[in-house]
C-alpha cells in the first residue's frame, strides 16, 4: 500500500510512496523525542534565526513549491506561489514575537514573586488536509517550533510530494533534523500516532467527520487538541451595499483555491432588494473566471484536488436541484481528462435543499433571498458550522451590529473572510475548538506553569 501523487488536471500518477512500517513510525517519534529535549533548551534568538532562514527558503524556492502544488492538488501556480509567500510570512511573524508572547507574566500574590510560566509541552502532531497544503502546515509548525515543541506532520494521502518538500525547508533553513519530520503514514496508523506517550498534543484541520475521530482519541488519551475544521460560511448583502464591490469579492470568496476553502464564502443570503441586480452582476463575475490547466500563468481555478472530490461536490449539486434548486451558471463537470468543476450558482435554495446547510467543498454559490437584517441573520445561523461569515453595507456600524450575532469564529465587514498570522483562527460548534495564529494560537501548546516564590 502506497501513498500516491497523483495530478489531478491530467489523471497521470506521477509517484508512488511505499507507506512507513509502524516501527519506523515509533521510531522516529522517539528521534523527534530526543530532539526535542535539546531544542526545549534553546533560546529565543537560535530559534528565531532559524525561522527566518526557513522564510527565506520558502521563498527563494517558492517557484518549486508552486509547481509541486499545482501537479499534485491542482492549486493555479500563481496562487501557489502567493501561499508560499504567506508561509513565509508567519514564520517571520513568529520569529519577530514569539519571546513576547511567551514573556512570563507577573501576578500580584502572597509570595515574594509569582508568575506564570510558558513552557513547551513536547512532540505536537498535525493531521493536516491537502488544500492548503502548505500553509495548513506553517501556521501549526511555526508557533509550536518557536514555542520550543516538536512536530510530527501526518499529511493528507495525496500530496506526499508537498509533505517532504515541508520538511526539506525545515532542514535547508537548518533546523535540528528531527525537530520536525513527516510521518509518510496513511489514516489507519493515526490511532497509533496519538496513542504514542511521546506525543502530547494534537492538532488537525479537515472535516468534521475527521476532526469527530481524532479529537475522540486524544480526549481518550487526555492529550491537548485543535481542531480547526469545515464551515458553511455566510456571505450577507444588506440592501445598502456597494452591489459592484460586494459582487466582485463574492466570486473571488467562493472560487478562491478552486472552492475548496472552509473560510469560502458558500452561502450569499441577499436581500430582497438589491437581489436581482446582485444575482446578475455575481453571475457574471463567476462565468468570467479562468479554468484551466494549474501550470497556466493565467488559469484562476483549477481542478477539484481528486476524481471522488469531484463526484461529491456534483452529487450535492444533483440532489439539491431534485429538491427544487435552480442552476443558473455551470452545474456540470466539464469533459476531458482532469477534474475540472466549473463555477456554478444555485438559486432557489430552501431549508429543503442540501445546498443550504451542507457545506459545498468547490465553486458552487447558493444564493438565498431573505428580507431584511432579522431573516439575514436567522439564515446566517441556521448551520451546524460557525467558522467565519462576512457582512456589506455601506453603514459600517450596522454591519458591526449585525457581526456581533453571527456565531462564527471570524466575522468580517466589507471583506474577504481570510487568515492573517495577526488574528486568531477557528471556528466554535461543528467547525471546530481552539485556536490559531496570533498569540492565542501560540499558547495552545505549551504548559502555563504557575510559579511561586517566597
Amino acid at each position: 500500500m502506497g501513498l500516491e501523487s497523483l495530478n489531478p488536471a491530467t489523471g497521470e500518477l506521477m509517484e508512488v510512496f511505499e507507506e512507513w512500517s509502524e516501527e519506523k513510525t515509533k521510531a522516529t517519534i522517539e528521534a523527534v523525542h530526543e530532539a526535542w529535549e535539546s531544542w526545549s533548551r534553546t533560546s529565543f534568538a537560535e530559534r528565531s534565526d532559524l525561522m527566518r532562514k526557513a522564510a527565506e527558503v520558502l521563498r527563494q524556492e517558492q517557484d518549486e513549491f508552486a509547481r509541486i502544488m499545482a501537479e499534485e492538488m491542482g492549486k493555479p501556480i500563481v496562487a501557489g506561489r502567493g501561499e508560499s509567500e504567506k508561509c513565509a510570512l508567519v514564520c517571520e511573524y513568529y520569529a519577530d514575537n514569539a519571546e513576547k508572547f511567551l514573556a512570563d507574566e507577573q501576578i500580584n500574590t502572597d509570595a515574594a514573586k509569582s508568575y506564570a510560566a510558558f513552557r513547551p509541552l513536547g512532540t505536537v502532531l498535525a493531521v493536516m488536509p491537502w488544500n492548503f497544503p502548505f500553509w495548513q502546515v506553517f501556521r501549526f509548525a511555526a508557533p509550536a517550533l518557536m514555542a520550543g515543541n516538536a512536530g510530527v506532520l501526518k499529511h493528507s494521502s495525496n500530496v506526499p510530494r508537498c509533505a517532504l518538500a515541508i520538511e526539506d525547508v525545515f532542514r535547508k533553513a537548518g533546523f535540528p533534523s528531527d525537530v520536525f519530520r513527516t510521518l509518510m503514514i496513511g489514516s489507519r496508523q493515526v490511532d497509533a500516532v496519538i496513542e504514542n506517550p511521546r506525543i502530547r498534543a494534537v492538532t488537525l484541520t479537515g472535516s468534521d467527520i475527521a476532526g469527530r475521530k481524532v479529537a475522540s482519541k486524544a480526549g481518550e488519551m487526555l492529550k491537548k487538541a485543535v481542531m480547526e475544521l469545515g464551515g458553511s460560511d455566510p456571505f450577507i448583502i444588506l440592501d445598502d451595499a456597494d452591489l459592484d464591490e460586494a459582487a466582485a469579492v463574492a466570486a473571488k470568496a467562493r472560487c478562491i483555491n478552486s472552492g475548496q476553502s472552509c473560510i469560502a464564502a458558500k452561502r450569499f443570503i441577499v436581500d430582497d432588494a438589491v437581489y436581482d441586480d446582485f444575482l446578475e452582476r455575481f453571475r457574471k463575475n463567476m462565468a468570467d473566471l479562468v479554468i484551466g490547466n494549474p501550470l497556466d500563468e493565467g488559469t484562476q481555478i483549477g481542478p477539484q484536488a481528486r476524481p471522488d472530490l469531484m463526484e461529491e461536490l456534483h452529487g450535492q449539486v444533483k440532489a439539491s436541484v431534485e429538491k427544487g434548486a435552480r442552476v443558473v451558471l455551470g452545474g456540470e463537470p466539464l469533459e476531458g481528462k482532469g477534474c475540472f468543476y466549473p463555477p456554478t450558482i444555485l438559486t432557489d435554495v430552501t431549508p429543503q435543499v442540501p445546498a443550504y446547510y451542507e457545506e459545498l467543498f468547490g465553486p458552487v454559490a447558493s444564493v438565498i433571498r431573505v428580507k431584511g437584517d432579522a431573516e439575514a441573520l436567522e439564515v446566517a445561523n441556521a448551520t451546524e458550522f460557525g467558522l467565519g461569515g462576512s457582512v456589506w453595507t455601506a453603514d459600517s456600524d450596522r454591519g458591526e451590529r449585525l457581526a456581533a450575532q453571527i456565531v462564527a469564529g471570524a466575522v468580517f465587514v466589507n471583506g474577504m473572510v481570510k487568515s492573517d498570522p495577526r488574528l486568531p483562527f477557528g471556528g466554535v460548534k461543528v467547525s471546530g475548538f481552539g485556536r490559531e495564529l496570533s498569540h492565542y494560537g501560540i499558547k495552545e501548546f505549551v504548559n502555563i506553569q504557575t510559579v511561586w516564590v517566597k
